[in-house]
């Protein structure tokens, strides 16, 4: 006889049920400790990797405590803020998370040893006057505490979820062991001020850019009654423009330190790229549509690899410049160590490089699919067509930024990329909720209808009810009006949650970094920790 299934569970079922609950709990907390594992045993290797390089005869320690601490910056930079190149991918779809760890990997690495250049700003920005510091000892205590600092902030940002600019963490961390080194006086605070206005300024240029991509594929594609068409006309165009800004892009940052281009040259080669781009995507597009339906789910398909292509060159671009970020201070301190001065150039030694970029790597693959899911799809749901505007949105913004010398952030422009396109979407969604309400209005919609209605229309109470719809809940209970409201309210396509953790994360970045790196500098010069 079969089990009646409406029968209520046995205590054994509870008991297994709870089994199983434990089992998986202690499966996540074993691969969480394993991950934990791997990093450490990557920075043993460090350590005993760079105990090779400083040669038998003059090894020093305090190098090599830096380098293994580079290389716990290079972790947390993979961990946290490769996420941003690849997030929006991942979310649409259009890669799988392996997939875009492995894309975004090689690329990172690629970027920071073939782009990377030889020569890097040893004090970020040029907050810090190194004229200020007393001696090379000084200088290398500085620059340990500030690189600590910086990986400590990013460490803990990723474990928040929020996805943070690690330019910031580096700067906020000098400056803060500079201030405690030296004081007040040697701190850039014009250049300070700028770096605090980009913590408005890039959020806001790529949410605004990223938004209006998508509003132009909305009324020139998307909502058209032909969308064939319209994609065999305007997604050539788009995809050309995102070409075209990429060339420039890499000309200005990917690859500035094998190659300096002027404006001229960028812009010759964006045109170049635009064209061709155009032609090819058009004749591929014409063929591919041929056999498509004609929905909006057709013409995601079609920018699915041009956002592979973005994703692999966002990462390539950030592996060139942000690799610094985790080496710049390492490479000042061997710098120093071998030479006794203070420098604010110093060359790069290839195994210096090698940490950085197999350290990017290992974060990301280690550390990085949390905050992946947070940029893909914890902050707003993204398919392929809004995801290509947010990585469009990313080039365009460094372009126009570099050509106006504005400081940006690369994490803030993707993160606001992704809000933009959010909170157009909300934006769309309550008007036409509102024009759907004025229509239903009208025709009498039943009482729950209507409650739904209202409340998208912005009705906060069942008194703030226009009496053309609060006719409809005669004989209703008002409970039932009450809570058909409050579920239509909360139906937000952001949610806010990351909005005011990510947004508070950034404010903070810069002065967290440099009151632990302020602290870290004093202590370590209280144990005469030094070279």
């Amino acid at each position: 006889m079969e089990p009646n299934k409406y029968q209520p569970k046995s205590g054994l079922d509870k008991d297994l049920k709870k089994i199983s609950h434990i089992e998986s709990a202690v499966l996540t907390q074993g691969q969480s400790m394993a991950r934990i594992g791997l990093g450490l045993l990557f920075l043993v290797g460090i350590w005993v990797f760079a105990t090779m390089q400083t040669g038998i005869g003059g090894i020093s320690p305090f190098v090599v405590g830096a380098a293994v601490i580079g290389g716990y910056m290079a972790l947390n930079i993979g961990a946290n803020d490769v996420a941003n190149n690849v997030g929006p991918a991942v979310g649409s779809k259009a890669l799988t998370l392996m997939g875009a760890i492995i894309i975004a990997a090689i690329f990172e690495s690629a970027g920071a040893i073939i782009a990377g250049g030889d020569v890097v700003s040893t004090i970020k920005g040029g907050i810090i006057d190194p004229k200020f510091m007393p001696d090379a000892q000084t200088f290398m205590t500085a620059m340990m505490a500030a690189l600590l600092a910086a990986a400590l902030w990013l460490n803990l940002a990723t474990y928040l979820g929020a996805p943070v600019s690690t330019t910031h963490s580096i700067v906020g961390g000098v400056m803060g062991a500079g201030i405690a080194a030296t004081g007040f006086d040697a701190v850039n605070w014009a250049t300070m001020g700028k770096i605090a206005a980009s913590w408005v300024i890039s959020p806001l240029m790529g949410g605004i850019i990223a938004a209006a991509f998508l509003y132009l594929l909305k009324i020139t594609v998307l909502n058209k009654e032909d969308k064939i068409a319209a994609s065999r006309t305007w997604v050539p165009i788009v995809v050309a423009v995102m070409a075209g800004a990429f060339t420039i892009y890499l000309m200005n940052k990917g690859i500035k330190h094998i190659y300096k281009s002027n404006w001229t040259e960028m812009f010759i080669g964006g045109g170049i790229m635009f064209g061709a781009t155009w032609a090819l995507v058009r004749a591929r597009i014409i063929a591919r549509s041929k056999n498509m339906e004609n929905r909006k789910k057709s013409v995601n398909k079609l920018f699915v690899i041009p956002l592979i292509f973005s994703a692999a060159l966002l990462s390539f671009a950030h592996g060139a410049n942000d690799v610094a970020n985790a080496v710049g201070p390492l490479a000042a301190i061997v710098s120093a160590s071998e030479t006794g001065q203070i420098v604010t150039k110093a060359g790069i030694p290839l195994w210096v490089m090698l940490v950085g970029a197999l350290g990017i790597s290992i974060g990301l693959l280690l550390f990085g699919p949390k905050l992946i899911r947070t940029v893909g799809s914890e902050i707003t749901k993204l398919n392929p067509v809004r995801a290509f505007c947010v990585a469009l949105a990313a080039a365009i913004t460094v372009i126009i930024a570099s050509a106006l010398g504005l400081p940006v952030s690369s994490t803030h422009i993707a993160v606001g990329g992704v809000f933009g396109v959010g909170f157009l979407r909300e934006y769309i969604a309550k008007r036409d909720s509102k024009k759907l309400s004025d229509k239903t209005a009208s025709a009498r919609p039943s009482p729950l209808a209507a409650a739904e209605a209202a409340a998208e229309a912005g009705a906060k109470t069942v008194e703030s009810i226009t009496p053309s719809l609060s006719v409809e809940f005669d004989g209703m209970d008002k409970k039932s009006i009450k809570a058909k409201m409050k579920k239509s309210k909360k139906r937000k396509l952001v949610r806010r949650g990351h909005a005011w953790t990510i947004a508070a994360a950034w404010v903070i970045t810069v002065p967290v970094a440099a009151v632990l790196a302020g602290v870290l500098f004093m202590v370590l010069m209280g144990l005469g920790i030094g070279a």
